[in-house]
């Protein structure tokens, strides 16, 4: 059992996930872990990331690293020099992909664009624009620093400077129509990406618009509405060779987005950085790793013992069973059934409850095969509900 699982995480990637917790100002939708600072300490902060990672490279050295993925907060305001930094430890704790995909995310402002090519130059080389619309009204209703005509400049520079790039929108924003939405599709298609995230707004407790919907000032479309958005959505972008492969996600064939791949699959990956989470695989057992939140409770760690952890939890046969179905059924291509039943010495059938999975399957939900067990297009529009119901009955493996 320990050779499988070692094999099938290495076999689905390993990846680093990298926190860079700051931003200039916080968006009303946002509920990551982001804070506004007036000064940032770069080189206190490069110093701290690079004690982390050296922590957890001793942990997995070895290991054939896929993928790196700088998040936040906003990345694009770490210093070019951050980023070169860690990248040029890579080669010395791990084996390197020949094609290691290495994505940074980046807001569309005219400062921050200024720095694509340096970020290109430190050995980025996939760019992750958070446009959300290209609309100027929807942009400041969604709290953007940013304009319609600065987001097509910045993506005429990502696609100057890096091999690869992709783009965020945000629909189902109050009073969105589908014309509208049609509209921003299409203008979406004219920037010629190989790679769209299109989320659906939510509301997220803690959030300023959390507050406003409380208080009845902000009402998103009916579902009825945002489920024919999201039909529609993939209706228009599968001419243009973009492949909904996962709920959000859209691409050409080969251009998906690797180091998400990571989590979807199960794979293993780090995370560092206030607050970053990751999952290893050791000694046959799977781990779920935190690290602690707050961005200066999380420097004065790192700086006084190396690390920021705040969990380090060996995972139940459950608890991996249901994230890997909480992950797995996000794809299009859903998850393979014999990684699922060699982990848990069972299959979906004895591992789920039988007479709930099939409903799912005859009601067109979900499609279960000898090979792979998938959410169809009208299972994943409604996967958190269909999550609840298939999971509320699962009983643990012994």
């Amino acid at each position: 059992m320990e050779t499988d699982s070692k094999a099938e995480a290495s076999q689905a990637g390993f990846g680093l996930y990298i926190h860079w917790p700051f931003c200039q100002s916080k968006c009303p939708y946002c509920d990551f872990n982001s804070h506004v600072r007036e000064t940032i300490d770069q080189a206190r902060w490069r110093s701290a990331l690079l004690n982390e990672l050296e922590h957890f490279a001793r942990r997995t050295r070895g290991r054939r690293l896929t993928s790196v993925f700088f998040g936040g907060g906003t990345p694009s305001l770490m210093a070019p020099d951050t980023v070169g930094a860690l990248l040029e430890r890579l080669p010395q704790h791990w084996q390197l992909a020949e094609d290691l995909e290495v994505t940074l995310e980046a807001n569309p402002t005219s400062t921050e664009a200024e720095k694509f090519a340096a970020y290109r130059a430190a050995g980025v080389n996939r760019l992750s624009l958070g446009v959300q619309s290209f609309d100027d009204e929807a942009l400041a209703f969604l709290g953007r620093r940013h304009s319609a005509a600065e987001a097509r400049q910045a993506i005429a520079l990502a696609r100057r400077h890096f091999p690869r790039f992709s783009f965020d929108l945000i629909y189902a924003r109050p009073d969105q129509s589908l014309s509208a939405w049609e509209d921003e599709l299409q203008a979406a298609l004219q920037e010629g990406t190989e790679h769209i995230s299109l989320y659906q707004l939510t509301i997220e407790p803690n959030t300023v618009f959390h507050g406003d919907w409380r208080r009845g000032e902000l009402h998103l479309p009916p579902e009825e509405r945002q489920a024919t958005l999201y039909e529609r959505t993939a209706e228009i972008l599968k001419p243009a060779g973009l492949l909904g492969y996962e709920i959000s996600n859209y691409a050409r064939p080969g251009a998906e987005s690797r180091h998400n791949l990571v989590y979807w699959r199960y794979g293993d990956y780090l995370g560092i950085g206030p607050g970053a989470h990751g999952r290893l695989t050791l000694d046959g057992q799977r781990y779920a790793l935190r690290q602690h939140r707050a961005p200066e409770a999380w420097l004065e760690s790192v700086e006084r013992q190396g690390h920021a952890t705040r969990a380090d939890t060996a995972l139940t046969r459950e608890e991996r069973l249901t994230e890997r179905l909480m992950m797995g059924l996000r794809l299009a291509e859903g998850i393979n059934r014999a990684d699922v039943e060699s982990e848990q010495g069972r299959c979906l059938e004895e591992l789920l409850d039988r007479d709930r999975l099939t409903a799912l399957c005859e009601e067109g939900y979900l499609e279960l095969t000898p090979q792979r067990l998938r959410a169809l297009p009208a299972g994943r529009q409604r996967l958190d509900a269909l999550l609840g119901y298939l999971l509320g009955r699962t009983r643990a493996a012994s």
